[in-house]
């Protein structure tokens, strides 16, 4: 399974992160937003797709850029995590689909409450950015 998510980057250094809704999987966990790449589409028009309907953000596909990924066991299949990084985009970013959201510099963000997959992109986000 092919899942994408985005470090969406403000001018203070801060990445934002959403908390997984009550009734889903890792409910209370916090990621970074994104999500499945449905069939035929590609990974930046399905990060793009997803960042509006859990955000409400418009992003480019040309402002995705690829930035690192992670391996990871899910539900049952494996997962394979590819993060983008994004300083682009049109809107307030807003919680449609998670219980809230965090403004945080890397060195903030505790692995613990995160999911498995989201962990080891930490200290490769921070060196990026």
């Amino acid at each position: 399974m092919i899942v994408v998510a985005a470090a969406l980057v403000d001018a203070d250094r801060k990445v934002l992160l959403q908390q997984r809704a009550p009734g889903r999987s890792m409910a209370g966990l916090w990621e970074f937003p994104g999500g499945k790449v449905e069939p035929g589409e590609t990974p930046e028009a399905a990060l793009a797709r997803e960042l509006h309907e859990e955000l409400g953000v418009e992003v480019a596909e040309d402002a995705l850029v690829p930035a690192c990924f992670a391996s990871a066991p899910n539900a049952g299949a494996h997962m394979i995590l590819l993060l983008y990084v994004c300083r682009d985009w049109v809107g307030e970013p807003r919680p449609l689909d998670a219980s809230g959201l965090e403004w945080l510099t890397p060195q903030q963000m505790d692995p613990a409450e995160m999911p498995p997959a989201d962990q080891p992109l930490i200290a490769l986000l921070d060196a990026l950015i």
